[in-house]
């Protein structure tokens, strides 16, 4: 079973992304490629965010190119952490559990603080994003998106602007939540010792081509020419 983006091409304006290609239930991939290559397309067309103009999105054999982003069992943390600095964690947790209303039901609390404590944030539901490091907000981030208990996870480079040290500490977590959790993980990155650390295989876009994906090692150890070139290879 798994994630299949069958013939799908899309469109961005000029931009014209093309992928044919399968992603193993359970997987954690990289995806590695040039600024304006097609990374974040690929992604919106995964979660909804952009409907192909040919092809299909199939998950675990059901076709989902036409479901809206919350009908898909996807979803996407971004460099934004998409928290609330004006709420408290509980407030913005809770609007994952209801996104119309943000009110608490009865055993929204104890989902919550489960959440929290599963990113190393037990006892942080009454505090707000000014009292927090920017690796406790990335944390409180990820806390939001397992709450929405989505078998798919999309990462577009929501670690970015971490130190190297967190950074790494956050790709560690989520590769354990992953686990623990059977997500399957699509992951954007820039440097290819992320997608050493986090992902068996890696998926290179290139000029709006996005490749199947390949073992990460051996992609990494001998890259094709253009990935080669974009790592500064060549």
């Amino acid at each position: 079973m798994a994630l299949e983006l069958d013939q799908i091409e899309a469109r961005a304006g000029a931009f014209v992304l093309s992928a044919d290609l399968t992603v193993a239930a359970k997987q954690r991939v990289a995806i590695i490629g040039a600024s304006g290559s097609g990374k974040s397309t690929l992604l919106d067309v995964i979660a909804g965010f952009r409907q192909p103009t040919s092809g299909a999105v199939r998950w675990l054999g059901q076709d989902i190119t036409k479901l809206s982003p919350n009908q898909r069992s996807v979803s996407i943390l971004f460099q934004d952490t998409n928290l609330f600095p004006h709420l408290t964690i509980r407030q913005n947790l809770a609007l994952a559990l209801n996104p119309a209303t943000g009110r608490l039901r009865a055993g929204d609390d104890d989902r919550i603080e489960a959440s929290l404590t599963r990113v190393g944030l037990s006892g942080f539901a009454d505090r707000h994003l000014s009292a927090m490091s920017g690796g406790q907000q990335s944390r409180a981030a990820l806390a939001r998106v397992l709450l929405q208990d989505r078998s798919i996870l999309l990462l577009d480079e929501p670690f970015a602007a971490l130190g190297p040290a967190l950074k790494t500490e956050m790709l560690d977590l989520v590769a354990e939540v992953a686990a623990a959790e059977a997500l399957t993980v699509l992951l954007v990155t820039h440097d290819p010792q992320d997608a050493r650390r986090f992902a068996s295989h890696t998926i290179v876009v290139e000029a709006g081509q996005a490749m199947s994906p390949k073992d990460t090692e051996d992609l990494l150890n001998d890259p094709p020419e253009g990935l080669r070139a974009y790592l500064g290879e060549g």
